[in-house]
């Protein structure tokens, strides 16, 4: 099966102003990304989504494939959409969708993403990774909890599974997973997920992966050991990112 790699981009965050051009080890953001997800070999081609010419630009000057699409997208999800549809794509079987702003996206999280969906067991593939229970009462960090064969059963920036009673502490942090924001579909399955409306507890908690969950579409989780490195959303999480590039530059060590 072949896999295209999408990096939804657009300038028009609002935490952190004209992001995927601002520098993480002298390249713009975008383009640290895309260097990422090609360098991992996992799909057969990665292509930039943008609305934007300026960032089309930069991707194309760095040597990587940018795809124009439409400004009006609700998600990043919706934009990867468009790009399959374009006819250029149309051979691709599986499509992987990188937030544009993951310049240290595990490894780990992308294969068992596209693994989950080649390998057949379900339409939609992410990741999550195990963590320790202080993400609990973090709402930024998203969690997801996970039935027996790897469905997704929930996302939430609740602390689930919640802890009734003290002496099940064992078993709930057992349970403990951080989501990692990656995915993988079919196409029909990426189809089907776009063409539904916006449902109540997507909105509630501002998860989109909460809609095809509640309209049925099954998710599968690979569950991976490495916790994700924090997206660049902030000025502050900028400086993370250059400081954590500078470190690994320093060991040798691929970024």
């Amino acid at each position: 099966m072949k896999t295209l790699a999408v990096i939804p981009a657009r300038l028009g965050a609002s935490r952190l102003p004209r992001k995927p051009l601002r520098l993480v080890g002298g390249a713009p953001l975008v383009v640290r990304v895309w260097e990422r997800v090609s360098d991992l070999g996992v799909a057969n081609e990665v292509v930039v989504a943008t609305d934007s010419e300026e960032i089309a630009a930069v991707v194309r000057a760095a040597g990587g494939l940018a795809a124009m699409t439409s400004a009006s997208h609700p998600s990043g999800t919706d934009r990867v959409a468009e790009v399959a549809s374009q006819r250029q794509y149309a051979a691709y079987d599986v499509l992987l969708n990188v937030q544009g702003d993951e310049p240290f996206v595990p490894e780990a999280a992308v294969r068992g993403a596209v693994e989950v969906v080649t390998s057949g067991r379900f339409p939609l593939g992410t990741a999550a990774a195990t963590a320790t229970d202080q993400i609990l009462g973090m709402p930024h960090v998203v969690k997801v909890v996970t039935a027996d064969d790897g469905r997704a059963l929930y996302f939430s920036r609740a602390p689930i599974p919640w802890l009734r009673e003290p002496g099940d502490a064992p078993l709930r942090d057992a349970c403990v997973r951080q989501h990692v924001g990656v995915y993988a579909y079919t196409r029909d399955a990426l189809a089907a997920w776009v063409a539904l409306p916006q449902h109540p507890l997507e909105c509630i908690e501002r998860l989109e992966q909460l809609r095809p969950l509640a309209a049925g579409l099954a998710m599968g989780v690979a569950t991976v050991s490495e916790l994700p490195a924090a997206g660049v959303d902030t000025e502050e999480e900028l400086a993370r990112a250059n400081a954590r590039w500078t470190e690994l530059s320093a060991l040798g060590r691929d970024a």
